[in-house]
């Protein structure tokens, strides 16, 4: 097992004067190890040609890493010399971090790990941190890492991983929960004089809010306000399986391609053997570096919760589509599902449903963000868009909760107003 020590190439001069340890037995050989944090590698010679984990192994599912300074500095120094891509999820007045890892790690079938910080000399256990390694194409792996910091009584420790984690991952996530619009303003507040303090590598920043709030987005953008963070809001998410579909299309996006998760005939050997998994894919850009984009292994839904049945075929659907494509100017229209943002139905020329579903998911969850952000409230979106030859009309299915028509338009041929009236009268085709 090889060692590494952090602590050689430091250039501050002040750097090695650390605390003393408490345990003065140790005076005598802390000379010669002088070790602030140790790296150990795994015995596997394949996943560490790959992956290079931080600490040394305690079992199975446990690591260890020893440190003679605060456990937010000890992480910082093997952030910095492993300079690995991660994922850090942190939580705003909720504790879901960790629910939301078990679900992702029950539907790709892989166990929760732990990293557990120790006092060198004493073994006193200064912080425990749960991550979830997911796997890539060609044995590499994508690591998550929940903020939510347990094993400490010491409100700045567990303060200092969280940071440490947020302002070396390659995403971080934020999931706020119900709180006093102070209270919230003052944690933002916080976390923006940490970005401004630095060191803060991290450029991208998602925020899953959990529940309604008025002033969220408003306080969230302050928070990067003279930042290189690019900040990105999603809708209000109630499910694991939500906030797992925005992480992962937001992971894809930052990697400059949206890829959709394989799926093949399941395939049983002769023996009887259960069905083979569908490989998880791996999409590399002509000219980045590091643009692996991450597929999810497994497509089922997250265990718990009732993850929501990818659209299927209704004739009642099509009969609709169909009806709104024969009234005047109408180009061509799609049902899409609003949490897939999948298409259910189309009809008509112009964009493949596919386009219309995404940017008529991406329009109405825009419409619901500016919803909230001016204090409006949660009410059913309808809008209309006016383009340079063209409309675009957004509406609720009636009797299909959770889906939306997405019509578009002729200008020069249609009337709006008109159009509208006359796809309200054909609701009572959907109560068949």
């Amino acid at each position: 097992m090889s060692t590494f020590s952090s602590r050689t190439g430091n250039s501050d001069a002040d750097f090695r004067e650390t605390a003393p340890m408490e345990n003065a037995g140790w005076g005598s050989t802390r000379a010669q190890t002088a070790l602030v944090t140790q790296v150990a590698n795994r015995e596997d010679p394949a996943r560490n040609a790959v992956h290079r984990d931080i600490g040394r192994p305690v079992d199975d599912l446990v690591r260890e890493l020893l440190v003679s300074c605060a456990p937010g500095e000890a992480l910082q120094q093997q952030f910095e010399h492993l300079q690995t891509e991660f994922i850090a999820i942190h939580d705003l007045g909720t504790r879901w971090s960790r629910q939301l890892l078990s679900g992702i790690a029950a539907a790709c079938s892989r166990p929760v790990h732990k990293l557990v910080l120790r006092r060198q000399g004493q073994g006193t256990p200064l912080a425990s941190i749960d991550y979830l390694d997911v796997p890539l194409a060609a044995q590499q792996v994508l690591r998550l890492y929940s903020t939510d910091v347990a094993d400490t009584p010491d409100a700045a420790a567990a303060h200092g991983v969280a940071r440490t984690l947020l302002a070396f991952s390659r995403l971080g996530v934020m999931m706020a929960g119900s709180l006093p619009a102070a209270t919230l303003e003052n944690t933002l507040q916080l976390w923006h004089e940490e970005v401004i303090r630095g060191p803060w590598h991290n450029r991208q920043l998602l925020l899953l809010p959990l529940t309604n709030s008025t002033t969220l987005v408003t306080q969230a953008q302050e928070m990067v306000r003279g930042t290189a963070i690019t900040l990105r809001t999603t809708p209000v998410v109630t499910r694991s399986a939500d906030a797992w579909n925005f992480i992962n299309g937001t992971w894809n996006r930052m990697h400059g391609s949206v890829a959709t998760s394989p799926r093949s005939p399941a395939a049983t050997s002769a023996s009887g053997s259960a069905p083979t998994r569908a490989p998880a894919m791996q999409v590399t850009q002509p000219t980045g570096i590091n643009s692996t984009v991450f597929v999810p292994p497994d497509t089922r839904p997250m265990p718990d919760v009732s993850a929501r049945p990818e659209p299927g075929h209704d004739e009642v659907l099509d009969v609709y589509v169909h009806r709104v494509c024969e009234l005047n100017g109408v180009v061509g229209c799609c049902v899409f599902d609003i949490g897939s943002g999948l298409p259910v139905a189309n009809s008509g020329s112009g964009a493949p449903p596919a386009e219309l579903a995404r940017h008529g998911r991406t329009l109405l969850s825009a419409m619901g963000n500016s919803s909230r952000a001016l204090g409006l409230g949660h009410t059913p979106l309808e809008a209309t868009i006016t383009l340079g030859s063209h409309h675009l009309l957004l509406r609720p299915v009636t009797r299909h909760s959770g889906m939306a028509l997405i019509t578009v338009l002729d200008r020069a041929n249609a009337n709006l107003v008109l159009a509208r009236l006359q796809i309200e009268r054909l609701d009572p085709l959907l109560d068949r």
